[in-house]
């Protein structure tokens, strides 16, 4: 079998959150540009068009539906909009992320807290709830959750985060064992340093940054392609027998 192939999304529906830029804008366009109709998710209409318009130019077929990934009832309206719009959930990425604190977990207030969680956690949570009957009834599906390495790893400065995306790991597994049965893989990226506007605080503190660098076998930071990748492999035919799995994408820092 050949390449184009095994990783093949024709007549796939995908739909990604947080998908208006970063390593979300790079897995829409690797999934449209391998035969996935795609659906992008942020809380900006204007910059997902603008994004959905670049990739129909591309000749993939894109829609953009703005959500705030944070608020449940959103997400129950964006999942039925992208049903409304292509019948369908096939796959689901779910790359929107929070992190408006920097700093000790003992200064970490409340509202941060709840951001934090709502966002990596409760979210993903309430969309495979959401998405979990249809993929079941289309026979299985892909769910891919963007964690990050600072799950595995405590990262200084980032404490809150890090619990949160350990537990959406755990959440990970958890869903695997549980839906496997219906023909639905849930796999996690944990990246480590790309460069996106999400983490441009971290690599632009050239300290920090060299640190970084230092302790990756892959002495550079990651690309947002890199990560696209990896989301194609888990997406298509060619992880079909991976499930449960938390994958890193970072360098070799995490060795």
């Amino acid at each position: 079998m050949k390449a184009n192939q095994v990783f093949s999304l024709e007549g796939k529906v995908a739909l990604i959150t947080g998908a208006s830029k970063g390593i979300g804008e790079a897995i829409a366009r690797i999934f449209a540009a391998n035969g996935a109709k795609v659906i992008i998710n942020s809380r900006k209409q204007e910059e997902l068009d603008k994004v959905a318009a670049s990739i129909k130019a591309e000749g993939g077929e894109c829609t953009g539906i703005a959500a705030n990934a944070g608020d449940i009832a959103a997400c129950k309206i964006l999942v039925e909009q992208s049903i409304a719009l292509y019948g369908g959930i096939d796959i689901l990425v779910n790359n929107a992320a929070s992190n408006p604190v920097f700093g000790p977990v003992v200064e970490c207030e409340e509202w941060a807290f709840d951001k934090i969680m709502n966002v990596n956690v409760k979210a993903p949570f309430e969309l495979g709830k959401l998405i979990y009957p249809i993929m079941k009834e289309r026979g299985g599906g892909s769910v891919i959750n963007i964690s990050s390495i600072a799950g595995l790893t405590p990262d200084p400065g980032l404490g809150m985060y890090s619990v949160s995306k350990a537990a959406l790991n755990m959440l990970t597994k958890v869903c695997a064992k549980e839906w496997g049965k219906d023909g639905i893989r849930v796999n996690s990226i944990c990246p480590g340093l790309i460069k996106t506007k999400f983490s441009e605080a971290l690599w632009q503190d050239e300290k920090w940054l060299n640190r970084f660098v230092k302790m990756a076998p892959i002495a550079r930071m990651g690309t947002v392609e890199e990560i696209a990748g990896m989301a194609l492999f888990l997406a298509s035919s060619a992880s079909g027998y991976s499930t449960g799995n938390i994958f890193t994408a970072d360098g070799g820092v995490t060795i």
